[in-house]
């Protein structure tokens, strides 16, 4: 089969279309013929090493296709069923082999391409939004990136738990894009200072939570557009990783709270991975979440998949179609 390989970290030129053995599935796993693989930020922080994988492996952590074959001691999966993964490597390839307990049954209506786009980024926003900081019609949330495939479907869900919505991006076209999944206000920090545009949006009273994504650019103006025990959520850092600081500027700002949160321990049990995602799917069918595929690669163009990814100049979802 097809698969990309990192055989040592670094750039995009590191990810090497190559031919290795199709894997069989151990006792209590499956092998899945892969229809669509989602492309993450993670990915990237993998085949640079910042993320720690041992080498050589293949990237991809979030997927969906067609149950190829079963392990001895699968109950739960059959061949030829539609099921979709995430927190798992692997699935820069033609198959890839998942625990059966890893996997979700994708819906018809739902179709693999929209489940494959929804499983990672979906899943963070759903825990972002329903978990880590649970939003009601009494909060305000500032989005950063929010017309990135994660910050689209915060938008999306953060308005349908009734909460107001302000989010940044870089461009006019990214800006249209946020809008149009129900962002109150969008600020475009290109040109203006989201800081000083958040409190005048809030007439100084700041936010109640910040979703950020980006990291060392913009995590010191966000704990400055919090109101008293507003909480920043800091979950990725395209821009690189927020250095060191001193524990008493929570306490100046007004007794902030930090949060650090990952997917991985917000889909630890199987009932909770259900639980999101089925509740992903139900919003798709019912019309009330909408997900924005931007560009689809073939496998070989992993590369400037990531390239594209790592420019910041893209919207909504990046897949790879082996």
């Amino acid at each position: 089969m097809k698969a990309i390989r990192v055989e040592q970290t670094g750039g995009p030129e590191q990810l090497h279309l190559v031919d290795v053995p199709t894997p069989k599935p151990a006792a209590d796993e499956v092998l899945v013929k892969v229809k669509a693989a989602g492309v993450n930020f993670i990915d990237v922080y993998h085949r640079t090493g910042l993320y720690k994988l041992p080498l050589p492996f293949t990237p991809g952590m979030e997927g969906a296709g067609t149950v190829e074959a079963i392990g001895t001691e699968v109950i739960d999966w059959q061949p030829g069923e539609h099921v979709a993964w995430a927190m798992t490597t692997g699935s820069y390839a033609e198959y890839a082999i998942i625990k059966a307990s890893k996997l979700v049954k994708v819906p018809e209506t739902v179709g693999r391409r929209n489940a494959a786009a929804l499983m990672l980024q979906g899943m963070t926003a759903h825990y972002l939004t329903r978990s880590t900081f649970p939003l009601t019609n009494k909060h305000t949330a500032l989005v950063h990136a929010a017309a990135g495939g994660a910050g689209l479907l915060i938008v999306q869900l953060a308005k349908a738990a009734g909460a107001k919505v302000i989010g940044t991006v870089s461009t006019e076209a990214k800006a249209k894009l946020a809008s149009q999944a129900g962002a109150d206000h969008v600020i475009l920090y290109t040109q203006t200072d989201f800081e000083a545009e958040t409190k005048r949006l809030t007439n100084n009273a700041g936010v109640d939570v910040v979703y950020d994504s980006v990291g060392a650019t913009t995590f010191d103006k966000g704990l400055n557009c919090l109101k008293p025990r507003g909480m920043m959520v800091l979950f990725g850092q395209s821009s690189g990783p927020v250095p060191p600081f001193e524990l008493t500027q929570l306490n100046n700002k007004g007794s902030l709270f930090v949060t650090r949160p990952s997917l991985v321990h917000h889909a630890a049990t199987r009932e909770e991975l259900i639980w999101r995602a089925d509740d992903l799917f139900t919003a798709v069918i019912d019309g009330k979440l909408h997900v924005h595929i931007e560009r689809q690669y073939p496998l070989a163009e992993a590369a400037q998949a990531h390239r594209d990814l790592e420019s910041r100049a893209t919207t909504g979802k990046l897949l790879l179609i082996p």
